[in-house]
């Protein structure tokens, strides 16, 4: 046996790690505001629009997304049209999403029309995902 090779440092890896379906410890209300600004735009990719199959925050719904202080989260967004047949379940459902999100004690979502949604605020993922690019 060669004693120069490294000795095993105890160490085990979990290959499930991340893969299991359990809410992660919430964080501590007024932490990080930028990691909890980065968890709630991952939530918000999870919420697709049921017309076009792109989640709405690569497709350009989210104008904003703020956490203050105090863990309170404000989501500024549109839809593709006021005539949208989620118009008046998106907003809620957004909202649900949000303060699903570890450490973030209270969402507020507003709905602007102003700009107007347009194609050209897609991501280029969404926009290739569409065949569009």
């Amino acid at each position: 046996m060669d004693t120069d090779a490294p000795q095993d440092q105890g160490r085990t890896r979990d290959y499930l790690d991340g893969f299991l379906a359990a809410k992660p410890a919430s964080d501590a209300v007024g932490g990080d505001g930028s990691d909890l600004q980065a968890a709630v735009i991952e939530a918000l990719r999870e919420i697709y629009d049921p017309e076009i199959p792109v989640n709405i925050y690569d497709l350009g719904l989210i104008y904003g997304v703020e956490v203050d202080d105090n863990a309170d989260a404000t989501v500024t967004m549109t839809l593709t049209t006021p005539h949208c047949p989620v118009a008046e379940t998106m907003p809620g459902e957004v909202e649900l999403r949000v303060t699903s999100v570890p450490g973030i004690r209270d969402a507020e979502v507003v709905l602007v029309w102003d700009p107007p949604w347009g194609p050209h605020k897609m991501s280029d993922e969404a926009r290739l995902e569409l065949g569009m690019l």
